[in-house]
């Protein structure tokens, strides 16, 4: 063989090799995500301690699944998704919460079918099979611990949002117990201000939770949390001067919410006369009305629901959340009120950030919102369900606004039967007024407009649930189910830029109807 052929040989093997070389380039990104996961479950393993706290598990499992989502078909897939789902699984053995039980289940099981060729496969097929051992394990243990000791909560935190007329503080514990409340007076003799306390009956205060923390704004001065008896906890607020103040619980996870308000606003708009909405155009009956609204809307605050390790609901298509299209619509939406209105806008989150419900409300109530728009898409499991509605805070009036109600708020349908019973008592009748016309004005504004421009809109109408997000709100508020992400034509719609700045258009629309109904001259 001439020396050139030779050349000319090991030119082509070298170029074969190189282009049926896989392009690692992903896949070490997706190992140092890895690694990164793996060293925090190497210090989750060693500290007792964080292991105590469910939102260190938390943590490590979204840096787990960070691996799959970086390259879902990549080396490192099935590994994150394994290691996700075995962490869910330990934390299953110590919460005995169904929710993480489903979720190592549910990932094992995607393994299965998504990496069949996978040695994760196998191991994942025994941790499912490993389950009934847990659950017989579970009785054992629930028996014996019930012998030894009572079952506590576990006061976790202490959170507080606050403006110069309003503050919202929020307990966290690890699981539903009993409370009661009390006023205080003033007691000089003894130098101590005006207080509010709640205790927390069966409840023990974390051995890592602030015992006091500063508040020092216009309402309160602190708030602090101690060990009042061997199996209660107190937690006390120190007032400076209020009006008024609600306490609520929400669950899952549970946690009390005291709101307070300051001598120059209330958490409803006062009323001297019955206001009455006609439910075929949405339109007020008194004058009353506009005088309540003062100046008009100014500031609107925009919340894209979900976000974080909050995923929301999941599309017919494979990839698509919810958590990212209400974040796409807000933005626009944001940018279009701001044009078309002048009015001033804040989103609550601009990124994948993750939210608590009670933490939306608390922005919207500090930035003294003039209105609050909450944005979603629907599901239901019939995958033919589709349309767009748009609902308020009130009771629910149907099983469907139930289900909705419960979705959003990452709870169970019992769970919002509970909260009707108490939900007369958080809520005045103005607010809802204002919140039932302004969710009147948008609904009727989305569907002739989208009407105009796409075949098969359905309107399924202004219904009204009890939904977190809104309890609270000191502003008219108003949560819109865009589209149902869950049906293939609205799902691909939804991730559709034109189909988005066309809601947004008809949302700003609605908006514009409703205050120039308030205030004829504002336009």
């Amino acid at each position: 063989m001439s020396k050139k052929l030779t050349i000319l040989l090991y030119f082509l093997v070298c170029c074969i090799i190189a282009i049926t070389q896989p392009d690692v380039s992903s896949a070490v990104t997706a190992r140092d995500k890895y690694i990164k996961a793996e060293a925090c479950y190497n210090k989750l393993c060693k500290s007792p301690k964080k292991q105590k706290y469910r939102h260190n598990w938390l943590n490590c499992i979204e840096k787990f699944q960070a691996v799959y989502r970086h390259d879902p078909s990549g080396p490192w897939a099935a590994a994150g998704l394994y290691m996700s789902g075995k962490l869910y699984q330990k934390l299953y053995k110590r919460s005995y919460k169904k929710s993480d039980k489903k979720e190592a289940i549910d990932l094992f099981e995607r393994i299965i079918k998504r990496f069949p060729k996978s040695r994760y496969k196998y191991k994942a097929a025994v941790a499912i099979r490993s389950f009934s051992t847990i659950s017989k394990g579970q009785k054992i243990a629930s028996i014996k611990t019930e012998k030894k000791q009572k079952n506590l909560s576990t006061v976790t935190g202490l959170r507080f949002w606050s403006n110069p007329n309003y503050t919202r503080i929020v307990i966290d514990a690890d699981r539903e117990t009993s409370y009661v409340h009390r006023l205080l007076r003033k007691d000089p003799s003894i130098k101590k201000p005006q207080r509010l306390y709640v205790d927390l009956k069966n409840s023990i205060l974390g051995k890592t939770t602030e015992k006091r923390i500063p508040i020092n704004d216009n309402l309160l001065s602190d708030t602090r949390a101690g060990q009042h008896t061997p199996d209660s906890v107190r937690v006390v607020v120190d007032i400076k001067s209020f009006k008024n103040y609600k306490i609520f619980s929400l669950k899952n996870p549970f946690r009390i919410v005291i709101d307070v308000w300051g001598k120059d606003t209330s958490p409803a708009y006062k009323t001297g006369s019955k206001v009455i909405i006609s439910k075929k155009n949405g339109k007020i009956t008194t004058s009353a009305l506009a005088k309540q609204l003062a100046l008009g809307v100014n500031r609107i605050v925009i919340d894209p629901g979900h976000g974080g390790r909050d995923y929301g609901a999941p599309g017919y298509l494979r990839g698509v959340h919810e958590k990212n299209i209400v974040l796409n619509i807000a933005k626009k939406l944001a940018k279009k009120i701001r044009e078309k209105l002048g009015c001033e806008v804040i989103i609550t989150r601009n990124g994948d950030k993750y939210l608590t419900l009670e933490e939306r409300t608390a922005i919207a109530n500090t930035k003294n919102a003039d209105l609050f728009i909450s944005l979603h898409t629907n599901a239901a499991r019939n995958r033919r369900a589709y349309g767009i509605e748009t609902y308020f805070l009130n009771l629910a009036t149907d099983d469907d606004a139930i289900l909705v109600a419960a979705r959003e708020n990452a709870t169970s349908t019992k769970n919002i039967s509970d909260l009707q019973t108490i939900l007369s008592d958080l809520m005045q009748n103005a607010k809802i007024n204002e919140s039932s016309r302004l969710a009147y004005h948008v609904q009727e504004s989305m569907y002739k407009h989208m009407k105009k421009k796409y075949r098969r809109i359905k309107n399924k109408g202004v219904k009204q649930a009890p939904f977190y997000v809104l309890l609270g709100a000191q502003m008219p508020s108003i949560l819109i189910e865009t589209s149902f992400i869950s049906n293939s034509r609205e799902c691909k719609r939804l991730i559709n830029s034109t189909y988005q700045n066309h809601l947004c258009d008809a949302i700003v629309k609605g908006i514009k109807s409703y205050i120039k109904e308030t205030n004829p001259t504002a336009f």
